[in-house]
């Protein structure tokens, strides 16, 4: 998906509509009208033709923006059915539940982060010009059991890079979820011009370390005693990947 200020809106009021959107994640049809100040002729016809060229989407009353990525990919694992996909706006509470249990032991600090941010903000997906925010997650009956999550703010001299947090709730894990994730940031990250993905763990989740060594990731740096946990000083392992 574009950026706002990379897609080429033939009226001013389309790409408002779009900001405002974005900004909300999901917006109510009359409400997004109403606080944008447009006609309801006017506004129903930026709609439609914003729906046109793909960039909006509605459904009943709800404005979202469309994704393009709408990959899925269902595998069983010792009978256990897992499917893999790009995130949804309604997935937002469950991913965040999810994260918060996968990470109970304190050991992830990145992965803590993003579940504060993003249920804060009260919007998962981000694609403006400041921030590119994606995830895609590991669903069983429906349910969120794992994410993957990138995110690339839009600086100049970084733009090349982003970061990428994965896991997978515990009784979940041992089917390849984990493993799966991995893949798809990956692909994501390659098919949107990435060349450097990046990751940052406490040395204590030795776990998290060897499973990203052991698909090419490397250690780039440590910085000692950055993280305070349990009133334990714990070294920050900074990783990273290169694509290109």
């Amino acid at each position: 998906m574009q950026f706002s200020d990379e897609l080429e809106f033939s009226h001013r009021d389309r790409k408002d509509i779009y900001e405002y959107v974005e900004r909300y994640g999901t917006a109510d049809y009359d409400e997004t009208r109403r606080a944008l100040n447009m006609s309801p002729e006017a506004f129903g016809h930026h709609i439609a033709v914003l729906r046109r060229d793909g960039i909006v989407t509605r459904d009943e009353d709800e404005l979202r923006i469309a994704f393009e990525d709408d990959s899925e990919e269902t595998y069983v694992d010792d009978g256990l059915e897992v499917t893999i996909r790009a995130a949804r706006e309604d997935d937002l509470t469950g991913l965040v539940g999810a994260i918060r249990e996968a990470l109970g032991d304190k050991t992830y600090i990145e992965g803590e982060t993003v579940a504060d941010v993003v249920e804060s903000e009260n919007v998962l997906l981000r694609h403006n010009e400041l921030q590119k925010r994606m995830f895609f997650v590991a669903t069983v009956h429906g349910d969120v059991v794992g994410w993957v999550h990138l995110n690339a703010p839009e600086l100049e001299k970084l733009e090349h890079t982003a970061q990428l947090t994965v896991g997978v709730i515990d009784e979940y894990r041992g089917h390849g979820i984990g493993t799966k994730l991995l893949d798809h940031g990956v692909d994501w990250a390659l098919d949107n011009g990435f060349e450097k993905l990046y990751n940052s763990v406490p040395s204590s989740n030795e776990a998290a370390i060897e499973f990203l060594e052991a698909r090419g990731w490397e250690t780039e740096a440590v910085r000692k005693k950055h993280y305070k946990i349990d009133d334990e000083y714990l070294d920050e392992v900074m990783m990273a990947k290169l694509l290109a």
